[in-house]
């Protein structure tokens, strides 16, 4: 086995989406608390493995697929320099070591850890192949995360984060879905089933419908009487100039850059959306931190 190619196929570059987890932990006003922390870096790392053991299981699921993809093809799976055989013996132990790690945490946290690797390999086998449901399920594991974040730590999930998460991810979905039905044309349908059940228009669409949708969840979250009286501030409504730029930036690079077919490539590599998402969560924490009131309690 090629361990340089095993942890390509883990794709550490994606595992920028499971940095959510740290969402309760900051909005709980326990960041700068020792065993929390730890516990959410815990989680994060579990999370991880996790996300790794999905991608090699869809990527030996979708190796003939991925081989007519310009860019896909070169993965390791793909291009020969990891077998499926090793891979899928890979993923087993990972899942297992993960799984049992996950019991550490709580037994909350574990079910969410079984739900999310269930989902995922549902999505792998079965769901990817339903128009809207398919993206739907990409968008509940996010939601998975964010809930896994609050177990981990014993403290309350907000609904208004969960709603946020869901549209933000349904978002980043479908303007994926677009980008890659736009780049491959023709060929669309031979990488990704699904897509010859969508077009551009209907993309855009729905695109519209869950920008508004979050912009709007957003800002009411930020205002809500029960928001105010959880922070003690009516100041989060600060942070929203930096959500509607970032949402903003991201559609500016999938209609006039082509680009969108990887979220977290998208993130890591363009300054301004980095930088406003950077400033996006240093506000929250400033303002979240300096306005008074007592941290969430943690449950026991």
């Amino acid at each position: 086995m090629n361990p340089r190619a095993l942890f390509i196929s883990l794709r550490p570059h994606q595992w920028t989406k499971n940095l959510l987890l740290f969402a309760p932990l900051a909005l709980s006003k326990h960041l700068f608390e020792l065993t929390p922390l730890l516990r959410s870096l815990a989680a994060f790392g579990l999370f991880c493995v996790l996300s790794g053991v999905v991608y090699l299981v869809n990527d030996v699921a979708d190796l003939e697929r991925d081989r007519l993809h310009p860019r896909k093809r070169l993965r390791p799976i793909a291009s020969g320099a990891l077998a499926p055989r090793a891979a899928l013996l890979s993923a087993i132990v990972l899942a297992a070591v993960s799984l049992a790690g996950s019991l550490r945490l709580g037994e909350p946290f574990a079910l969410c850890a079984v739900v999310y690797l269930a989902l995922n390999l549902l999505y792998s086998f079965r769901l990817k192949e339903v128009v809207i449901v398919d993206a739907i399920s990409v968008s509940l594991g996010f939601v998975v995360r964010a809930v896994a974040g609050a177990v981990a730590i014993g403290v309350e999930f907000s609904d208004w984060l969960l709603i946020c998460t869901i549209l933000l991810a349904l978002f980043l979905t479908f303007c994926k879905r677009r980008q890659e039905l736009t780049s491959l044309s023709e060929a669309a349908a031979e990488h990704r089933k699904i897509l010859s059940e969508y077009s551009p228009y209907l993309l855009d669409q729905m695109i519209a419908v869950v920008t508004a949708s979050c912009l709007t969840a957003y800002a009411f979250y930020t205002t809500a009487p029960e928001t105010v009286e959880k922070f003690k501030t009516n100041r989060l409504s600060w942070t929203l100039p930096f959500v509607l730029y970032g949402i903003f930036r991201y559609l500016y690079l999938v209609h006039q850059k082509e680009q969108g077919g990887s979220p977290s490539d998208v993130l890591l590599t363009d300054r301004p959306l980095l930088m406003a998402v950077g400033l996006w969560a240093l506000t929250i924490v400033v303002i979240v931190y300096t306005a008074g009131g007592a941290p969430m309690p943690l449950l026991r």
